[in-house]
């Protein structure tokens, strides 16, 4: 539905991934079981961790905030494609949908955050192992976890309400299966050249870029002391303590730069909703199986918890 200039947007109609009925059905079928797998597999990681004192570490304290982040990511986008199915319709209140996207934006950053400090987690773990528990002790890595939480929903703050301060559209059809700020952005006809700076500057340079070159110092520091090892047992060792972390963040980090580094147009935007439900179906199923798979500690958890 066409919405007039300078008319206040009451609400959104979300399009979806496809307009064809029976795809909808196949789709809806699909998202029921990838989105009962992130769930089961996050909540198992999760429950392993609480109830398995020998995963009482670091590490997979980190591990369970990221199964926290992977759930709750999959529950805000996905939703929309089960309820828009069953309702016959994509609807969705105006301040419903800057809810969704403000909730959706902090858990991306809030990850983002999190795998920036296992990437620390993992560097100290190797370079510094005999000042290991006294750096990572509980205390600073209850910090570190309180951090991610509070600086992913602060920094999209300023997104949400420059968005709210937009009352002209060209349309209310947003070209997605959720409330995301690019699409929105792309709806709007009032001046979006601030919140493009702010995108540009915070979103792209303070919530990516720099998380990403932290990423790679850490990883460049681990590699360059893993070759310091002289035997080969000792190098697989202690490349194998930091596989399953460095998977998972070249896995988020590809995602996130074929759907936001690219222009904005309309046929970006439907390969972007593609690429988001790889970084909100596919990730949060591949994170749990990433560690459970590559890691004996969780594996050996998962015997003990199953007897």
């Amino acid at each position: 539905m066409e919405m007039l200039n300078h008319t206040m947007v009451t609400h959104f109609n979300i399009k979806g991934i496809s307009d064809d009925p029976r795809v909808q059905v196949i789709i809806f079928f699909i998202v029921v079981f990838l989105y009962l797998i992130a769930l089961g597999g996050n909540m198992t990681i999760l429950l392993l961790i609480c109830l398995d004192r020998h995963l009482h570490t670091t590490m997979y304290f980190f591990v369970a905030n990221l199964s926290i982040f992977d759930m709750i990511s999959a529950t805000i986008t996905l939703h929309n494609i089960l309820v828009s199915f069953i309702k016959g319709n994509g609807a969705i209140p105006y301040v419903t949908c800057l809810t969704q996207t403000y909730f959706f934006g902090s858990v991306v950053n809030d990850e983002t955050v999190l795998l920036t400090v296992m990437s620390f987690d993992r560097y100290v773990a190797i370079c510094n192992p005999l000042r290991y528990t006294m750096i990572m002790n509980p205390k600073v890595c209850l910090s570190l976890a309180i951090f991610c939480w509070v600086i992913g929903f602060l920094e999209i703050m300023p997104f949400v309400i420059l968005l709210s301060g937009f009352s002209c559209y060209r349309s209310n059809v947003i070209n997605h299966f959720f409330c995301d700020i690019v699409p929105i952005m792309k709806l709007s006809c009032s001046d979006t050249r601030v919140l493009e700076t702010l995108f540009f500057y915070e979103g792209m340079i303070l919530s990516s870029l720099i998380p990403f070159l932290l990423n790679f110092i850490f990883y460049f520091l681990i590699i360059v002391a893993i070759l310091k090892i002289s035997s080969n047992s000792g190098k697989r060792k202690a490349f194998y303590t930091c596989s399953s972390h460095l998977t998972v963040l070249i896995l988020l980090y590809t995602t996130l730069i074929l759907q936001y580094q690219r222009p904005i147009t309309e046929d970006s935007l439907d390969y972007n909703k593609f690429f988001a439900l790889f970084n909100t179906a596919a990730l949060p199923i591949l994170n749990p199986f990433i560690y459970s798979i590559k890691n004996e500690d969780v594996k050996s958890a998962l015997r003990r918890r199953l007897r």
